[in-house]
């Protein structure tokens, strides 16, 4: 992609053969405009994707505590007399 930057900066020349400061503003204003559409179109389905992770990482932890404590759980016996 940074192949295309450049190839598209050194075509926004004026008259003179340069480059000026407005052609690269306006140049990078677009691929910022670009950016930022791809970004908010993606923001749904990564949530998504964090609460996934979220909920199976609970449920680990849950399912590992309770194996240990099982583990280490002593064992009571009570006796009626």
């Amino acid at each position: 992609m940074s192949i295309r930057i450049a190839r598209q900066l050194l075509l926004a020349r004026d008259e003179s053969g340069r480059v000026s400061l407005s052609d690269l503003e306006n140049k990078l204003r677009d691929l910022g405009g670009a950016a930022e559409s791809m970004a908010t179109d993606n923001v749904r389905p990564a949530i998504g994707g964090l609460v996934a992770a979220g909920a199976v990482a609970v449920a680990a932890v849950y399912l590992l505590g309770r194996r240990r404590g099982r583990r280490q759980a002593s064992v009571l016996e009570i006796r009626r007399v």
